[in-house]
C-alpha cells in the first residue's frame, strides 16, 4: 500500500485511530428534531392531574357529559385529556386545566398541588419548559351528588 492509501483507510494498521463517529457530524443523540404534539402533553396533565387528592374530575359539566356518552360507547374509553388544553411550543408548553374539586377540600391547596404534579411530570416526560398551568375549577362535587365519573353509570346501565 502507499503511504496516501494507508491514510485513508482506517484499517490500515497504521496506528492511525481516527474515530468512525466523525461522519456523521457530532453526537446521534443530536441528529434531528424531536417534536412532541399537544395530545401527549394533554394526556400527560391530565393523568397527573388526576392524581391529586382533592381533584374529582377534569372538564365542565358538559363536557363530563358527553365524556360520560362516550364512554358508554364500546371502544370509546375514558378520556384522560377532558379539561386538558396545551399550546406546545418548540422548547415550552402552556397549560389550561377544568377541574372539579371534592367538597370540603381547599381549593387554592388542590391548585398548587394539580401545578406541582403537572409541571413535573410534564418537564420531566417531554423536556419541555412548562411556563403557565391555569387552572380553572368549574364546580364542587358534594357528598350527596350522584357521579356520573364513576363506575355507578355502568352499574345503572345494568
Amino acid at each position: 500500500m502507499t503511504e496516501s492509501s494507508q491514510r485513508n483507510n482506517p484499517d490500515s494498521g497504521s496506528g492511525d485511530k481516527t474515530p468512525l463517529s466523525k461522519r456523521g457530524g457530532g453526537d446521534p443523540g443530536t441528529r434531528g428534531r424531536t417534536t412532541i404534539a399537544d395530545g401527549v402533553v394533554e394526556k400527560i396533565a391530565g393523568m397527573a392531574a388526576r392524581d391529586v387528592v382533592g381533584v374529582h374530575a377534569m372538564g365542565s359539566g358538559l363536557s363530563r357529559t358527553f365524556g360520560a356518552v362516550r364512554d358508554r360507547v364500546p371502544g370509546g374509553g375514558k378520556s384522560v385529556t377532558r379539561g386538558v388544553k396545551a399550546e406546545v411550543g418548540e422548547a415550552q408548553t402552556a397549560l389550561d386545566l377544568e377541574i372539579v374539586v371534592d367538597y370540603g377540600v381547599s381549593i387554592s391547596d388542590v391548585a398548587r398541588d394539580v401545578r406541582e404534579n403537572v409541571i413535573a411530570a410534564v418537564e420531566r416526560m417531554t423536556g419541555l419548559e412548562v411556563v403557565e398551568v391555569n387552572i380553572a375549577v368549574s364546580d364542587v362535587k358534594l357528598p350527596d351528588e350522584d357521579d356520573d365519573d364513576d363506575d355507578n353509570d355502568d352499574q345503572r346501565l345494568k
